[in-house]
């Protein structure tokens, strides 16, 4: 019997594959294509992924298909600007630039070579998953080959990567919830050569008027991406087939200045699942979720699912927290990750309606009203600001602003250069103290715990002593997948939280 089944090999199934393999679990993953779906489909992802990709090794392997997002720059109804998304500045607080756009297809290769490396993951690939049933003991799962043979997989647990239109979730009637948003786009990758290229911004817009919002993605290296809305009665079909895009795109280019690598129209969603565990099985990635991409946080949402989800399977599997305390901590996946999803739509639902007013006179007004909110002068705002952190769930009782948050990732000098905190000291649990804290006597009732003192880091940017200035803290109890579990505002309260912590998972 395996320890935990996937459903579903795309990038969440990978990242889950790859984290549970790494914890030393027996793990069994599989999906109905033979390979890598070979045209991107996400196109962005953040400093948080990038941390989890550096927890599995494979952060330099994926660089290479990676660039810095540029800024958007936002037009309104007379071509002014009236927004800029950018960045935050340096130092970086998670030690990556913190937006990225990357190259799906080549991205997920690395990921899967990883996997392929772990000797306790077996993946099945161009196989159905046909029936998914579980009992108290475990599930079990119906696979068809290409062949029509049919075997039986039994696991402990298992995870629902599946997609939107999940089978595992169809089938276990686990209903998804309507966030409100639902319109029709025409995407459009184009390789752009060199004279279409000079015929571009150099960075991504959102063209923010009412005949037909649009988003030019400025992608790595010669990639560009068109996120074209499609007017009521304008048949989607149509607008995908190779004549019509360049229609569409005859604004900025002709089929001269480039190929077209894809083009499709999607209805983009808002949606959520009602409950994401079902006894031993579980949602992720679109399986579970689905939001418009006017953020580009499709993807990392799923590997946020991934990475919140198998380090508290790890734990139970491994026996690391008492039984009565594990049913408990399951659960709060599905509290904590549900919570930051419908937080996220609503946030990036709010971007949308900047770029999608089709009202002409609401349109002005809307420009009108951004640009006196600044002054008349655009001011640059971070993507990140956007990000909500966790609001409930594996938290601390005791609230404060730093509870939730994804806890930073100083660089710290090391023999030979700097490297990353958590390449030095791993991602478990982790009690962070700032400097002159002493450490407390309770760090033992969390077994495996380590305890950082900021003063012995030689962190090299001050990333780490600014966070804990700014909040006012004397220290900050981490979990394994980088969120804060609870601070301490004093020095003598460091014991107590983690007391909280080993009380939450039952040791104590």
């Amino acid at each position: 019997m395996f320890d935990v089944a996937i459903v579903g090999y795309g990038p969440a199934g990978q990242v889950a594959a790859a984290l549970l393999g790494q914890a030393g679990l027996q793990v069994y993953a599989c999906d109905r294509l033979a390979e890598v779906y070979r045209i991107p489909r996400a196109v962005a992802l953040d400093h948080e992924i990038l941390r989890v990709f550096q927890q599995l090794g494979v952060e330099a392997a994926i660089r290479p298909w990676c660039e810095p997002f540029t800024p958007s720059e936002y037009y309104g109804v007379d071509g002014r600007l009236i927004r800029r998304m950018t960045m935050v500045a340096p130092p970086y607080p998670q030690g990556y630039t913190p937006s990225m756009v990357f190259t799906q297809p080549e991205v997920e290769r690395v990921l899967r070579e990883r996997v392929a490396q772990m000797a306790r993951v077996r993946v099945e690939l161009g196989v159905e998953m046909r029936r998914i049933t579980q009992d108290e003991h475990g599930v079990q799962l119906e696979i068809e080959s290409a062949e029509g043979r049919l075997t039986q997989v039994q696991a402990k647990y298992a995870i629902a990567c599946d997609g939107g239109s999940s089978t595992v979730r169809t089938q276990f009637d686990m209903p998804l919830e309507d966030l409100d948003f639902d319109e029709p786009w025409l995407v459009v990758d184009v390789l752009v050569n060199e004279q279409g290229l000079a015929k571009l911004p150099a960075v991504s817009v959102q063209y923010c008027e009412p005949d037909r919002p649009c988003t030019l993605v400025i992608g790595p290296k010669n990639h560009r991406r068109w996120e074209i809305s499609l007017k009521p009665g304008e048949d989607p079909q149509q607008a995908a087939a190779p004549a019509a895009t360049w229609q569409h795109l005859a604004r900025w280019l002709t089929p001269a200045d480039g190929t077209l690598w894809r083009q499709a129209s999607y209805r983009f969603h808002a949606l959520v699942a009602a409950q994401w565990r079902r006894g031993r099985v579980f949602l992720a990635g679109d399986a579970a979720h689905m939001q418009p991409p006017f953020l580009g946080q499709g993807m990392c949402q799923g590997v946020r699912d991934a990475a919140n989800l198998s380090w508290k399977l790890a734990a139970v599997l491994h026996g690391e927290v008492q039984a009565a305390a594990a049913e408990a901590l399951l659960d709060s996946y599905g509290v904590e990750r549900k919570a930051h999803v419908r937080e996220l739509t609503s946030r990036i639902k709010a971007v949308g309606a900047v770029i999608c007013e089709r009202d002409p006179a609401r349109a002005r007004a809307r420009d009108e009203r951004l640009l006196a909110e600044c002054g008349g002068v655009v001011k640059d705002t971070p993507r990140q600001d956007l990000l909500p952190a966790l609001s409930q769930g594996l938290l601390s009782r005791h609230a404060h602003a730093a509870r939730g948050q994804l806890f930073p990732q100083p660089w710290i000098a090391a023999e030979g250069g700097r490297r990353h905190l958590d390449e030095v000291f791993g991602n478990g649990w982790r009690l962070v103290l700032a400097a002159g804290t002493p450490v407390p006597a309770a760090a033992k009732a969390l077994p495996g715990l380590r305890v950082l003192r900021s003063e012995e880091l030689n962190e090299t940017e001050g990333v780490l002593a600014a966070w804990f200035g700014k909040n006012e803290l004397a220290g900050a109890l981490v979990r394994p997948d980088n969120y804060v579990f609870g601070v301490a505002p004093g020095a003598d309260q460091a014991g107590a939280l983690v007391e909280e912590a080993a009380a939450a998972l039952g040791l104590i």
